[in-house]
């Protein structure tokens, strides 16, 4: 039968299921799909943080969503257009977030009345559809035995019914791929990789994936294929690249840039792990992992690395910070180069594993005892997390000392398209070891002698441009010191309980932190019109929906700008002055205000904050509405953006 070919410029789809049924490996596969066509895409991961939850239950159920067009898109999307639910507890958990006349395509097989009960459902919804009381009636659903037609398609196999039946996700991938006319080598040679070893297991998940596309192809259930274009990009070579991913080759291409050797400690903690996992393949490069039995011993083990001219690294989430924080003050007083990558997610204690947050923001400033200045730097995106660790690696080199790196959960594991640079792009670093003496001391002769002079290496002698101490590595001839968690003597470096020496010195690294404002460069400021009166700042992961909730702004006829912070201590210089500029200063976060309280404590600023805490990611719809409102009130005028919000709909 001919089917019509429908053009769409975006679409969102949501993958649910129960967490034992490759949601998250048929998302990535169909990301993967649409990366190879050329669309731009966001993902969003969505999983349980118990190990195994139980079967059939809401806290049990995972999901991937995927937002994908023909142009250049910020967020995965408010809502999703479609949901494949594989369960009742997979429709029940994602219901809520469909808009009216979203498609649904769900597996009737597991809509027993026992996985019925566990989801809460007193009936079947799938029994009313059509009917007067259906609670679906709004979307447009598509009941489909999806795991009978799998397990009939790979009964050549002689797979147990169980082992056939978990192919059922590649028939929901193969169906979806055909409906959106999605490249399939890939996920065929993926497919034919993953399972080389188990060629039943290969065969009939290739077959399974085959199959849903043919049913897609031949059924009357589906008469409309949809099309979306690829987005124009910029000339290059891009990938498909999750953050936690970016953040990794990031350190590597920091490595090569400084010539130094890598050495990560680290304790495996959710959301960070991968990184760990990933640094680990990397000998090549000079990397060495060792994965701490907790997370002092691995950020004891990257500041003994860093003592001995390596680049130290330990990567974490909150929790972990927590445990690390007299090392890193150990850091800030040794003033040795340290990379803490925090990639954050909800708390507090241990929260939500898996889920994203932005609230470790205040603790990153001051969650050390003392005087314990430490800059931070935060990625925008999942592909500026390479960027952002190769800026933090410069700033830890250049200014000795430890540097936090604020990614979280929602860009570790979500993944967008990102353009390989050109090592020429990158940034040079140089460690400028110390390789001399560098302190003539003078003795007095004593009776009468004459006075002698001798060359000494004095550690906390300081750069006058950047204040940095020099670096010496242990074993150089003659310049052999002490370092440690003791107060230093300006610059001989000896212990000192001098009073007036600790107000010197505490002084002088907060300064020195300082001076690193002087190498940022000039904010940009998305100020189309030149006319706001509307300043919407933000830091971290929010840069998509903020980004995503001005366009719509603008779109709608009325005036606001962005700015995106990746630097949060310190300042960049200009920030002040561009405060200054507007009317009225939004701040949204995924905490309840923690920027908020630092821009007003700064500059004086009266910042309105825009504070969810969700464990999700903030939805750009809702921030459009944040926005128009505070632009009504700054401009004393009425904002209407009903018909973009119709529009987006």
């Amino acid at each position: 039968m001919s089917k019509q070919v429908k053009q769409l410029d975006r679409v969102i789809i949501r993958f649910a299921g129960d967490s034992g049924d490759g949601m998250q490996l048929t998302g990535d596969r169909f990301t993967q799909e649409s990366a190879v066509f050329g669309n731009d895409l966001v993902t969003l991961p969505n999983f349980p943080a118990e190990i195994r939850a139980p079967q059939g239950t809401l806290p049990g159920v995972s999901s991937f969503q995927v937002h994908f067009a023909d142009h250049d898109i910020l967020t995965a999307g408010d809502a999703p257009d479609v949901l494949v639910a594989m369960n009742p507890a997979a429709l029940k958990a994602n219901l809520g977030d469909l808009p009216k006349g979203a498609q649904i395509i769900v597996d009737t097989h597991d809509f027993t009345a026992r996985n019925l009960t566990k989801a809460g459902y007193d009936a079947n919804p799938l029994d009313f559809l059509g009917d007067a009381n259906d609670s679906l009636g709004e979307f447009s659903v598509f009941p489909l035995d999806l795991t009978g037609m799998t397990v009939e398609a790979v009964k050549e196999f002689g797979l147990s019914r169980k082992d056939a039946a978990r192919a059922k996700n590649m028939f929901a991938l193969g169906l979806l791929s055909w409906m959106y006319g999605r490249p399939t080598e890939s996920t065929t040679a993926f497919l034919s990789k993953r399972f080389a070893k188990v060629p039943d297991i290969r065969d009939a998940n290739i077959t399974a994936f085959k199959s849903g596309w043919n049913f897609g192809e031949t059924t009357e259930t589906f008469v409309v294929q949809y099309e979306i274009k690829p987005a124009p990009m910029a000339p290059g070579t891009y990938r498909n690249i999750t953050g936690n991913l970016a953040l990794s080759y990031g350190l590597v291409a920091a490595g090569v840039q400084s010539g130094l050797p890598l050495f990560l400690g680290s304790y495996p903690i959710t959301p960070a792990s991968d990184i760990l996992h990933e640094l680990s393949k990397h000998k090549s490069f000079g990397v060495t992992t060792f994965q701490a039995e907790d997370e002092i011993s691995g950020i004891g083990s990257a500041i003994g690395a860093s003592f001995a001219g390596q680049l130290g690294i330990t990567t974490t989430s909150g929790p972990g910070i927590a445990l690390k924080g007299e090392f890193i003050g150990l850091a800030v007083m040794t003033e040795l180069p340290l990379l803490v990558i925090n990639v954050q997610r909800g708390g507090p204690s241990t929260g939500l594993p898996t889920k994203t947050e932005q609230s470790d923001l205040l603790q990153a400033m001051y969650g050390r005892n003392g005087e314990a200045p430490v800059p931070i730097v935060a990625p925008q995106s999942p592909g500026d997390c390479f960027d952002a660790a190769v800026e933090a690696a410069r700033i830890a080199i250049t200014y000795r000392t430890p540097v936090m790196l604020l990614s979280d959960g929602y860009l570790a594991n979500g993944s967008e398209p990102w353009r390989i640079p050109d090592v020429d792009e990158l940034p040079v670093i140089d460690p400028a070891f110390a390789t001399a003496r560098n302190k003539t001391v003078t003795k007095k002769g004593k009776d009468g002698a004459e006075d002698t002079s001798t060359e000494e290496f004095w550690p906390y002698l300081r750069d006058e441009e950047t204040l940095a101490r020099p670096w010496a590595i242990p074993g150089t001839p003659g310049l052999e010191h002490r370092i440690g968690g003791l107060e230093k003597g300006d610059g001989h470096g000896n212990i000192s309980y001098d009073p007036a020496n600790h107000d010197l010195m505490v002084r002088t690294r907060q300064a020195k932190i300082d001076r690193i404002a002087d190498s940022l460069p000039p904010l940009e400021v998305d100020d189309p019109s030149g006319e706001a009166k509307v300043l919407v700042i933000g830091w971290g992961s929010t840069y998509g929906p903020i980004g995503a909730g001005c366009r719509r702004v603008r779109k709608a006829g009325y005036h606001v700008a962005q700015v995106h912070l990746r630097h949060l201590n310190p300042f960049p210089k200009d920030l002040g002055e561009i405060l200054k500029r507007y009317d009225k200063v939004l701040v949204p976060e995924m905490n309840l205000g923690q920027l908020s309280l630092l821009l007003r404590g700064k500059y004086l600023v009266d910042a309105v904050g825009y504070n969810m805490v969700r464990g999700l990611p903030l939805k750009a719809a809702d921030l459009a509405d944040a926005i128009g409102a505070l632009v009504a009130d700054a401009e004393g005028i009425t904002v209407d953006l009903t018909p973009i919000a119709e529009e987006a709909k």
